[in-house]
């Protein structure tokens, strides 16, 4: 067993496509498939569907796909913890994978324009709010770096913990521009306002599931808004994916703004609904132990606060 095994195919259930996965890991397609047998073979069971475009995973890879993030995340943060006395002088984020790659780089650009230069370590996302804030509270992040709203909760004892609302960012429906349902291809655009008013119209969905910030945060705002009827067709807890997912018509998913921005200005994903109040309006907050930590720490909070009063959020 080889931990990039479990990677690729990870990336691969990301993106639903071989060649794609191939690319993002940085080795050739013949390569990369012969690596998703070579772990298919040492588990004894076959993950991906090859009969189908795009690739789907089956029973035995859908159950498989938690256990191999939880290890990815689990090797990866003990090295982490391992490196620390190595690597002195590095500030540690805990952050959800979408805040990586989408806020994360530019925020920090900022910070070192006004503040001087930071550096920066981000532990891999283990998934799930409780788990991040689990390296916060456990001292292995000096910040945790997440998506806020009033409706999911975050269990941290008061007084010790301090937070910044540093951005914000929306959580909108979003669908490829054209669809197939029902054999028809048909236009994205609305298509959820056309699903409220069709009662029998069943849309197909990419759902977060429950383990993820936007699946909980889901969760609280469908039972507010007009029924509509869905079948989830695909699950993942990480944005980027269902995205990939979305362009290619695959279904309905809710998206950050911030990350789906592109996409939208391209024309290549649509709003599935006219109706704002599908939208979710959410935080982007910055969370820190209370008590004084490093002298870096500091400083880059120091930094954040001042940003903030120059340009509030």
């Amino acid at each position: 067993m080889e931990i990039k095994w479990l990677e690729d195919f990870v990336t691969l259930a990301d993106t639903s496509s071989f060649s794609r996965a191939a690319e993002l890991r940085n080795v050739t397609q013949p390569a990369f498939s012969r690596r998703i047998k070579q772990l298919e073979n040492w588990l004894g069971a076959t993950l991906i569907s090859r009969a189908t475009m795009p690739a789907e995973l089956t029973p035995a890879g859908r159950n498989f796909l938690p256990l191999a993030q939880e290890s990815i995340r689990t090797f990866y943060a003990a090295r982490e913890v391992l490196r620390l006395p190595n690597e002195p002088g590095l500030i540690l984020f805990a952050a959800l994978h979408t805040l990586t790659v989408t806020f994360f780089p530019r925020w920090l650009k900022k910070l070192e324009a006004a503040g001087g230069t930071f550096s920066t370590s981000l532990i891999p996302d283990r998934g799930g709010i409780e788990a991040n804030l689990d390296a916060l509270i456990g001292d292995e992040a000096d910040f945790f770096l997440t998506y806020a709203h009033a409706e999911v909760p975050f269990h941290l004892a008061r007084g010790q913990f301090a937070s910044l609302t540093v951005a914000h960012d929306r959580l909108i429906p979003l669908v490829a521009t054209e669809i197939v349902l029902s054999g028809h291809a048909q236009p994205g655009r609305n298509l959820l306002d056309r699903a409220v008013a069709q009662p029998r119209l069943a849309i197909p969905y990419l759902s977060y599931g429950l383990n993820s910030f936007f699946g909980v945060a889901l969760s609280r705002l469908l039972p507010r808004r007009p029924p509509f009827r869905r079948r989830t067709t695909h699950e993942n807890t990480i944005s980027a994916g269902l995205m990939n997912m979305a362009l290619t018509g695959a279904g309905l998913c809710w998206l950050p703004e911030s990350l789906a921005r592109e996409e939208m200005e391209a024309g290549r994903l649509v709003p599935a609904s006219a109706d704002e109040g599908w939208n979710l309006d959410l935080e982007i907050r910055l969370y820190r132990h209370a008590a004084g930590r490093n002298r870096k720490v500091e400083d880059l909070w120091q930094t954040a606060q001042q940003l903030l009063e120059r340009s509030p959020a």
